[in-house]
């Protein structure tokens, strides 16, 4: 079948990325480091990318990857310490890992947009890694601008969805036309899974951020209202959101912009891998005016505003009702 080769090297690369971010958590070394851009990062961020470039360009070397991280900050003479924490953890993946190396295969996620090429956020939901609470690894693949395959490792959201305390970590796996699966992190077999569709009760819910400046609030909770929305809303950091839909949890995601008319535009590597998950399990993805996502075009989706993530049932009613309420305001 297409893309097996690509879906098991990128499982076991995220699988490792998942390890050493968890390693790093465990042992309180999650430590935020502001960005030039005031945003958080940790050295779990750069050892998750170091790990995954690695893996990708040993396998597929004229790929390139569209990453979040750059090796920048860590090359600073302030930020020795820092680098060596890093290079250590990677090391515990990859035997021959040394300073050098990692700074190296952290920037092999400066790549360009190409007719063939990967996407990775390795945490998205920094905040939440930081809280102990959710956050995602996320690769995708794109070619010609469309998403072939997606893979969130998420190690803090309950392997069974009915068991919230029990075991924790999955792999969400959507590859295109194939299906999405979800497999445990400790290892198992692949179970597939599938948008719920049902109307009422608590599948028929919101999933929202945890951040309240990552989307128009008032807005989304008019059309939610306007939907019959009538359980509380599920509030949780990253991609993780796309997998709570994609597995029946939750009905709806939305993204929408504030002020309406911002110029601002969501980054690619936020949201392909949740994309295609979602998609693969049966939901439908678009921006608020119901266009697919582009990811043609560089890192951010400049053809794109807002972003709607459905259970593929009520996506229509959602558009029309966010058409309604944008008229409003």
């Amino acid at each position: 079948m297409p893309y097996q080769h690509e879906k098991q090297v990128a499982i076991r690369a995220v699988t490792a990325a998942a390890q050493l971010c968890e390693q790093i958590r465990r042992e309180q070394n999650a430590l935020a480091i502001t960005k030039p851009d005031r945003s958080p990062v940790t050295i779990a961020d750069f050892g998750a990318q170091a790990v995954i470039c690695q893996a990708l360009a040993a396998a597929f070397p004229h790929d390139p990857v569209v990453g979040e991280e750059d090796s920048a900050l860590l090359q600073r003479a302030d930020m020795t310490e820092r680098l060596s924490q890093v290079a250590n953890y990677v090391k515990n993946q990859i035997s021959d890992a040394n300073p050098e190396a990692v700074t190296a295969w952290i920037d092999r996620g400066n790549g360009k947009v190409a007719p063939r090429y990967w996407t990775l956020d390795p945490i998205d939901g920094t905040k939440g890694y930081l809280r102990g609470d959710q956050y995602a690894i996320a690769l995708g693949l794109v070619e010609e601008g469309d998403l072939k395959l997606g893979i969130m490792g998420c190690p803090a959201i309950p392997v069974d969805p009915t068991q919230p305390d029990g075991e924790r970590g999955v792999l969400f796996v959507g590859v295109r036309n194939q299906g999405t699966t979800v497999i445990p992190l400790a290892g198992g077999e692949p179970r597939q899974i599938c948008v719920s569709n049902t109307s009422n009760g608590d599948a028929h819910r919101l999933v929202e951020s945890v951040e309240s400046a990552h989307g128009n609030t008032s807005l989304q909770q008019e059309v939610t209202r306007l939907l019959g929305f009538t359980a509380p809303p599920l509030r949780m950091d990253s991609m993780v959101k796309y997998g709570v839909i994609a597995w029946g949890e939750a009905a709806l995601y939305l993204r929408l912009p504030s002020p309406l008319s911002s110029p601002k535009r969501q980054n690619i590597w936020d949201h392909a891998a949740g994309a295609i998950v979602l998609e693969e399990a049966g939901g439908r993805v678009t921006d608020m005016y119901g266009r697919r996502l582009d990811f043609s075009c560089g890192s951010k989706l400049v053809n794109n505003q807002g972003i709607i993530a459905s259970n593929g049932a009520i996506h229509e009613a959602v558009l029309a009702t966010v058409k309604q309420c944008i008229k409003a305001n």
